[in-house]
């Protein structure tokens, strides 16, 4: 069976990475897979762009139109939205190719068009990164409304675009697509939307390579980020995270707060103790925590996350709405704890106090309760401080189970074998 991926890019991103690694591991699998995208970066003769010349700076003025859409209709919380309205030539090339099987990935950015995707003749495996598969304009929703397939309401003189962009869903998708949810939340949600509760949809995780991503020596690791042999780092990081609400760093600020009071008030010094912020570069609203804090930009390869992930003591997930972060799995894969509030697919990628710590949403001095929970298991003294907080297991046993949790949840060798099995039952549909 020969599969086609689109998505926006293949390196670009939380969800092109994501693409991308599910590529791999499927033709790990034995699948004869290719990916076609707009914007390209891991140099992988089985990626291409398949537009060239001037359909390629057509493509660049298209992305210029989708920022200003997305900025027009970006509300205060920042949520990105994808009206998907210019129409493209993705369905006249992907239905003139050889290939038996469609699979969707990120196609924002104006990529293709709302009824371009009903055009496409071939079946449908559509892998949904964030909510726009089943929702309007939003990749995030910051409402309700999509469980009711955005009933009318009362908007003044503005046009409702929520639901305008899902009656043209709704008109133009009218053959079923299977549908992939990389955490349980997300399936949950597109099983409870009008536009997508009548077709199949399923439960995959995204895939990490567990040979490729395992820890390095800790001592080195601690060495190349400069952590003293009595420091205890804690990790934050997303591209452009501080400046995203939903990724909730605001909310970790307030939990440092709360755990720089706790120490305070024991009368132990915080300085052992430092933030690391990958992935954006320094806020000046992120001083006063008590502690020092160090941004460390943009890590591009592997290897330097991987020797961040396990330099940290614990990386920190705050946020208020999310998928299936690559960044947890990361982490638990180099065996470092994740913290995060119990939110969307974050209990798959954390068993509550085995292999981190699931904390009451939104509540900062939750959240900072399942720092100093992670923090105990390397040994921070204090922890007992804290009321009805148990800390057992060693700083080893930890980190042991969260590598063992992903490579049996999310290696990719599991999982492309998940995604070979969902093309061979899609394929003999047709």
């Amino acid at each position: 069976m020969r599969v086609l991926h689109l998505s926006y890019a293949d390196t670009e991103g939380g969800a092109a990475r994501a693409a991308y690694r599910i590529h791999r591991a499927v033709l790990a699998a034995g699948v004869d897979s290719r990916m076609w995208v707009v914007r390209s970066g891991s140099g992988d003769e089985t990626v291409m762009a398949p537009f060239g010349g001037l359909a390629r700076l057509a493509y660049s003025a298209r992305g210029h139109v989708a920022s200003r859409l997305d900025g027009l209709l970006r509300s205060e919380r920042m949520t990105l939205r994808s009206p998907a309205l210019i129409p493209s030539g993705w369905p006249a090339t992907i239905n003139a190719s050889d290939a038996d099987l469609v699979h969707l990935h990120w196609v924002g950015g104006e990529m293709i068009s709302i009824e371009d995707i009903g055009k496409i003749e071939k079946p449908i495996v559509w892998t949904m990164h964030d909510m726009w598969p089943f929702c309007g304009t939003e990749h995030y929703a910051t409402d309700e409304r999509w469980r009711s397939g955005y009933a009318p309401a009362s908007t003044g003189n503005t046009m409702d675009v929520e639901r305008w962009a899902f009656e043209r869903k709704r008109r133009h998708w009218l053959r079923p697509m299977h549908m992939v949810a990389p955490s349980r939340w997300m399936a949950e949600c597109a099983r409870q939307s009008p536009l997508t509760r009548r077709w199949a949809v399923e439960w995959v995780p995204n895939p990490l390579d567990m040979d490729r991503w395992k820890p390095v020596s800790r001592r080195a690791a601690r060495e190349v980020v400069g952590l003293g042999s009595e420091q205890r780092a804690v990790l934050f990081g997303a591209f452009g995270g501080g400046r995203d609400p939903r990724k909730g760093f605001d909310l970790l600020e307030a939990a440092l707060q709360e755990l720089h009071e706790w120490r305070a008030e024991s009368g132990e010094m915080t300085e052992q103790l430092k933030l690391l912020v990958f992935g954006e570069p320094e806020r000046s609203g992120a001083r006063g925590l008590g502690f020092p804090v160090e941004y460390v930009g943009r890590l591009n390869d592997d290897l330097s996350m991987r020797a961040l992930y396990s330099a940290a003591d614990v990386f920190v997930l705050p946020s208020r709405q999310d998928n299936l972060p690559n960044t947890g799995v990361e982490a638990l894969a180099c065996g470092t704890p994740v913290v995060a509030f119990d939110v969307g697919g974050m209990s798959d990628i954390v068993e509550h106090e085995r292999t981190g710590y699931l904390a009451e949403p939104f509540e900062p001095r939750s959240l900072a309760r399942g720092i100093l929970w992670a923090l105990g298991q390397v040994g921070t003294h204090g922890v007992g401080q804290l009321p009805d907080l148990e800390v057992t297991g060693s700083a080893a046993s930890l980190r042991e189970r969260a590598r063992a949790y992903a490579v049996e949840t999310f290696s990719s060798v599991r999982i492309g074998e998940q995604y070979a099995k969902v093309y061979r039952r899609v394929g003999s549909l047709v």
